[in-house]
């Protein structure tokens, strides 16, 4: 498991005083500041995060030493990261997305289906995009109680019940 939880991420400045446009991953949209200094994938930035408004598609954010709309454009597309001590911890039944990926995935005899790929949602509940060998594309299992019964995060590896037809027999 990674110590830094994608939180966030910049899609470009907004205004000309150095704001950013800044996208929450968080469950709380507004929590993101919560969890500041935020910094880089690579750790090389380090930002405080104050929320400025609520604007279609996130927030008007400023940024800790960002002062311009030039700094703020060179940022577009920076993903924000939180140490993993910084958040809540979450209930049995709850997962970062980041702890799921790479986890391998079995059905309920135990054969191997594949491994995460990623995390989506789509609006209608989060999906678990699973690739590995026997598959020609990769398949989306719907990450919900009945598919998926067990997350066993310590052994690194997910049981499921997937629909039948999901998976090429």
């Amino acid at each position: 498991m990674s110590d830094l939880i994608c939180v966030g991420a910049i899609s470009g400045a907004y205004g000309v005083r150095g704001e950013v446009r800044l996208k929450s991953f968080t469950a709380e949209p507004e929590a993101i500041a919560d969890y500041s200094p935020l910094s880089s994938e690579d750790g090389a930035q380090s930002f405080t995060v104050t929320i400025i408004r609520p604007i279609k598609g996130g927030f008007a954010a400023r940024l800790g030493g960002i002062a311009t709309k030039e700094q703020a454009d060179a940022l577009r597309g920076t993903r924000l990261f939180a140490r993993r001590d910084q958040l809540p911890s979450l209930p049995d039944d709850e997962f970062y997305h980041a702890d799921l990926i790479g986890l391998q995935v079995f059905d309920t005899g135990g054969h191997e289906l594949g491994r995460v790929k990623s995390v989506q949602n789509h609006g209608a509940g989060d999906l678990l995009e699973i690739h590995g060998p026997g598959l020609k594309s990769t398949v989306l299992l719907p990450f919900t109680r009945d598919a998926v019964p067990t997350v066993d995060l310590t052994a690194g590896r997910i049981v499921a019940d997937p629909p039948d037809g999901l998976f090429p027999e």
